[in-house]
């Protein structure tokens, strides 16, 4: 009985071991570029007419946040009911056509089109 006691004891403290070495785990963490910086003079604003909204959280809010990320952009705001995103941004980094570009891509490209 003392020898399986002392072997499962044996067993058990050799897992504690086995379980504690130092391993380091990759980092996964994605690296975000840094955004060029925005310089208040080369700030315009552009009226885009969206077609292919229906609905103001699923839809504007999404349309509005993908805007907000977009580079250049300093600011987007998107109305469900005038069917218009109006976007402020850095005219020497984005371009309206660029930006009407990302607003046709949300979805999947399917969804969404700029009209003029």
């Amino acid at each position: 009985m003392k020898k399986l006691t002392f072997t499962l004891f044996f067993i058990a403290l050799l897992g504690l071991f086995n379980s504690c070495k130092n391993e380091t785990v990759p980092n996964t963490t994605p690296i975000k570029i840094a955004k060029k910086a925005i310089i208040p003079e080369n700030l315009t604003t552009v009226s885009l007419k969206i077609e292919g909204m229906t609905c103001e959280i699923g839809c504007a809010k999404l349309i509005e946040s993908k805007l907000s990320e977009t580079e250049g952009v300093a600011e987007a705001k998107v109305s469900f009911e005038d069917k218009v995103a109006t976007i402020k941004f850095d005219k020497t980094i984005q371009s309206k056509t660029g930006l009407a570009e990302k607003i046709s891509k949300v979805g999947g490209g399917d969804l969404y089109k700029v009209v003029e």
